[in-house]
């Protein structure tokens, strides 16, 4: 018996790696659910499907962790998204190729809630951000999403 073919779900508002999923996607012949509150242009291919939410708060994360399973790969920079896919046992990717884990989780999120608790506190007028995503973060991204469906499909 063949194992089913893994799904991929893009939480898809933000995210700088669409066309590289639809690539990988492509030459798997694995679905691809792309979630996001107000429209994106989506090629057309038979195994990619749109699916609008509402605006209401956490819409798109409570689509796809409702979704997220053993088979299902989640490519979002949503930390806490992050973390309940995972307890689903699906793979999840940031955008920039690294893989979010059950055992480095925890800290991620405690180092989000740092991070938000010295930008409420402190007059930060340049906080920074995530440094830009580069040539090299799309290549990771690439290799790592390909890893993600082999592993998936050998089981």
């Amino acid at each position: 018996m063949t194992n089913p073919l893994p799904q991929i779900y893009i939480d898809a508002d933000a995210c700088p790696v669409r066309d590289e999923v639809y690539r990988v996607a492509e030459r798997h012949d694995v679905p691809v659910h792309i979630v996001a509150n107000s429209f994106i242009r989506v090629p057309k291919f038979p195994l990619f499907s749109f699916h609008l939410v509402t605006d209401g708060f956490d819409a798109a994360d409570d689509f796809i962790a409702e979704r997220a399973g053993p088979k299902v790969i989640v490519i979002t920079s949503d930390i806490l998204l992050a973390e309940r896919c995972l307890n689903a046992d699906a793979v999840v990717l940031a955008p920039n190729g690294k893989p979010f884990d059950k055992n480095s989780i925890g800290s991620a999120i405690a180092m989000r809630a740092i991070m938000a608790d010295l930008r409420a506190g402190a007059d930060m007028p340049n906080a920074g951000g995530p440094p830009p995503f580069s040539a090299r973060d799309r290549s990771a991204f690439l290799q790592s999403l390909h890893n993600a469906v082999e592993g998936i499909k050998r089981g």
